[in-house]
């Protein structure tokens, strides 16, 4: 640098021009102004600075003196505060859209199987009835979908080894990337043990192997990677992690790469750069939720020209693997006589609920909330077995109905619905770790299965 201007270190705006050496020799002076340099490895620095003139002996300004602190880290943890207020309000959006979807969903799901069993012998509407609940289908895929992003889905974690789940895939994902995608794995053979749900892990890496994927249409190499690492304070801190030991399972590409700005926005639920019809936009977003919700983090690293690199920190954890579960054989539809009040906000669901209870033998009594269900319980004399009520309701929530019922029935059994995972309803408080739940949307089939399994706890 001897010799040389010192503009030649400067990116956005040079730390000395023309104008700025008039100002020097007029006094005036920075203080805390901000300025963005580039290192010689080629990274930026955020700068702030602050001046103040140096004299000669006659009193002339000569010079000038320099004091420049580095307030990059800051910075980074500014913008990262920043991102992480703006993607927790997405995910609340998305919640809640999703809690108001289910209840739609669970409608045409419930009423379509209801027409298919009864066209069964009809081709035409048979196959008309089938194509309603295949649309169905995709639109709960998206629904819950929202839900993994806003972390409001429900998980069933198991001890499990991040290796296996790649090799079951493997097979999987050379379909999925053609011949002309090169697949390769590089899996740390003594990788540690993690708790995670298999099948949403699975969802995380096929997510980011068909995002990789389309970002190389002209073929190319995909690469998994598995490893141990140890987050000491400082790591940990960058991504947002307690320090300790975490399973890193990395998916790197060869293809487009992705600028700053897509990079800013990448996990966003709807945010995609493909062809209109080519995506949702909530492969990402959803990988995304999925590692939230398992307490981990994940990261990307991205060039134009240069693709992509995901990385994945997931905890590592102490306890034994999971033993595998052995699938049973389901069980024929049960029935029932019981008598069942049936408290609903949403007309299509309330109509729904009870037009499966009684074609499976119930007798039903129907309210749309809380004040009227109460009504009911009043005027009717004889005995009712069964509670099933929504979690969120106006004015009187389930819970608070439930608790008021059993207070003047202490015998009746409850049932909740909501379009929420039950994770996210025990966590706030609104309903207790032992209490009946049953997620929106659901079939009528498992809707009977969970009444007569309510019913029958303790001998009912």
């Amino acid at each position: 640098m001897l010799g040389r201007s010192i503009n030649v270190i400067g990116e956005s705006a040079p730390l000395l021009t023309p104008e700025r050496l008039e100002e020097i020799a007029r006094g005036v002076t920075l203080n805390g102004t901000e300025f963005t340099i580039r290192r010689k490895d080629g990274s930026v620095m955020y700068l702030r600075v602050w001046t103040a003139p140096l004299h000669n002996a006659a009193g002339k300004i000569s010079g000038e003196i320099v004091v420049a602190a580095d307030f990059s880290e800051q910075r980074r943890l500014q913008e990262q505060f920043i991102q992480a207020q703006k993607m927790e309000a997405i995910a609340r959006l998305a919640g809640g859209a999703a809690h108001d979807f289910n209840n739609v969903i669970t409608v045409i799901s419930g009423y379509g199987q209801i027409l298919r069993d009864a066209v069964a012998d009809i081709p035409q509407l048979k196959e008309a009835a089938e194509e309603v609940l295949k649309a169905a289908d995709r639109a709960a895929g998206l629904a819950s979908q929202l839900l993994v992003f806003s972390r409001r889905q429900v998980m069933q974690p198991q001890v499990l080894d991040v290796n296996g789940i790649v090799s079951n895939l493997k097979r999987m994902l050379g379909r999925i990337l053609g011949e002309d995608i090169e697949l390769e794995t590089k899996l740390s053979p003594d990788l540690g043990l993690v708790r995670a749900d298999p099948g949403q892990l699975e969802q995380v890496i096929v997510n980011l192997v068909l995002n990789a994927r389309d970002a190389m249409p002209e073929g190319g190499r995909l690469t998994i990677e598995t490893a141990n690492t140890h987050l000491d304070e400082a790591p940990a801190r960058r991504l947002g992690l307690p320090p300790g030991p975490y399973t890193v399972l990395a998916v790197s590409d060869t293809g487009a790469g992705m600028s700053a700005e897509v990079r800013s926005h990448i996990f966003e639920p709807f945010y995609t750069t493909k062809e209109r019809g080519k995506g949702t936009g909530l492969g990402l977003s959803t990988a995304y939720g999925i590692v939230k919700q398992h307490g981990g983090e994940i990261s990307v690293q991205s060039e134009e020209g240069l693709g992509s690199t995901f990385t994945i920190y997931l905890p590592q954890t102490a306890e034994a693997a999971s033993p595998v579960a052995v699938e049973k054989a389901a069980a024929p539809l049960p029935q029932g006589n019981e008598t069942v009040l049936v408290v609903e906000d949403e007309e299509g669901v309330r109509k729904l609920v009870r037009s499966v209870l009684e074609l499976n033998g119930y007798r039903v009594l129907e309210a749309d909330c809380g004040e009227t269900a109460m009504e009911i319980s009043a005027a009717h004399d004889e005995k009712i077995d069964l509670l099933v009520t929504d979690v969120v309701m106006p004015k009187m929530s389930g819970r608070e109905l439930a608790d008021a019922l059993s207070l003047l029935r202490p015998d009746i059994k409850v049932l909740f619905l909501s379009g929420y995972a039950d994770r996210a309803i025990i966590e706030h408080g609104i309903l207790n770790a032992g209490a009946a739940f049953m997620q929106k949307p659901f079939t009528p089939q498992d809707l009977a299965r969970k009444v007569r399994e309510v019913l029958d706890v303790d001998g009912g």
